[in-house]
C-alpha cells in the first residue's frame, strides 16, 4: 500500500466553498491548478496511490475547513483530514474538538508559505499554549508548514509539551546549499532528539537534495540515521507541485530508491498508516 501524507484538494463550487486565504492573498496554484476530491481520486488510481491525507490549502481556505471535512466524508475509506484553526484564539481548543468531532485526524500550523514568504513568529506567542496542551492531552498530531528560522520556537513549544507528535511539512524547508555535512540544516538534524518530531518528505525537499552540492545519497541517509525511517514520511504536495501525481510519485520512488526497502516501504506507507489509522 502506497499512502501520499501530504496533499490538498480544492473545490470548484466557489460559492459552496469560498476561498478565505490567510493573509488575504489566494496562492496561484490554488487558482490555476484546482483538484476536487474526486479528481484527486482519479489521479491517486492512475499513480498507485491508495490513500491519502488531505491537509487544509491554508492558502485558499484559511480557517475554514469544511471542504476537507465533507471530502473525508465523501471517502472516508480513501481520505484522512488535516484541518486547520487560528491556534491564538481564546476558542481555539472548542474548534479544534469540532473538527476532530467531523472525522479529521491532525491539524496544521501555517506560519509560512507561497503567500506568506516569512517565518511569522507567532510561533513563541504564549497564545498558544492552550492549544498545545489540548492537542497533547488529546493526540492529535500538529502539521506545521515552518522554516528554519521557526525551530527555536518550535523546541520551546516540544519542551514545554513533550507528547505532542509535530509532523514537519517539507521537512521545514532546510537549506542543502552547502552540501555535506548539511551545516545549514544542522538546526533540523537536531530536532531527531525529540519523539514526537516526525518530517514530511514531499517533491520540495526531495528535488532539493538532488542539487549539487547537496545529493540525495548523503542528505537522505542522514536523515534516516538520525530520525530513522519511522518517523519518515512521504508525501506529493499534489496539486500545489506542478507536476501531475503519477509523475510527482514515480520521480520520489526514484529519488529514494537506493534506500532499503524495508525503509521504503515505511516512508511510502506505515509511518503514515501509524499516523492516521484510520486509512492504515
Amino acid at each position: 500500500m502506497t499512502i501520499d501524507a501530504h496533499c490538498h484538494v480544492i473545490a470548484i463550487d466557489r460559492d459552496r466553498y469560498p476561498r478565505n486565504p490567510l493573509g488575504g492573498v489566494e496562492s496561484a496554484w490554488s487558482q490555476q491548478r484546482p483538484v476536487g476530491a474526486k479528481e484527486l481520486l482519479a489521479a491517486m488510481d492512475q499513480a498507485g496511490i491508495d490513500r491519502a491525507v488531505v491537509v487544509q490549502a491554508s492558502t485558499a481556505y484559511g480557517h475554514d475547513n469544511s471542504y476537507v471535512a465533507d471530502s473525508v466524508e465523501q471517502y472516508p475509506d480513501r481520505f484522512a483530514g488535516v484541518f486547520s484553526v487560528d491556534m491564538l484564539a481564546s476558542d481555539a481548543p472548542v474548534q479544534l474538538a469540532h473538527w476532530m468531532s467531523r472525522g479529521l485526524q491532525g491539524a496544521r500550523l501555517f506560519t509560512t508559505g507561497s503567500t506568506m514568504p516569512g517565518q511569522a513568529s507567532w510561533l513563541s506567542d504564549p497564545r498558544l499554549h492552550a492549544s498545545w496542551a489540548w492537542a497533547e492531552e488529546n493526540n492529535l498530531s500538529l502539521c506545521l508548514q515552518m522554516r528554519s528560522e521557526g525551530i527555536p520556537a518550535l523546541r520551546e513549544l516540544l519542551d514545554r509539551f513533550p507528547g505532542v507528535k509535530v509532523l514537519l511539512d517539507h521537512a521545514a524547508r532546510p537549506d542543502l546549499s552547502g552540501g555535506v555535512p548539511y551545516d545549514a540544516a544542522r538546526s533540523l538534524f537536531e530536532l531527531a532528539q525529540y519523539d514526537g518530531v516526525y518530517l514530511k518528505l514531499t517533491e520540495r525537499t526531495l528535488v532539493s537534495s538532488t542539487k549539487a552540492p547537496a545529493d540525495p545519497a548523503t542528505f537522505l541517509r542522514k536523515l534516516l540515521t538520525e530520525f530513522g525511517a519511522e518517523r519518515l514520511m512521504w508525501g506529493s504536495n499534489f496539486p500545489a507541485a506542478e507536476d501531475d501525481l503519477p509523475t510527482l510519485h514515480k520521480r520520489s520512488r526514484d529519488i529514494l530508491s537506493f534506500l532499503p526497502d524495508a525503509a521504503q516501504e515505511q516512508i511510502f506507507h506505515g509511518t503514515a498508516a501509524t499516523l492516521y489509522p484510520v486509512i492504515s
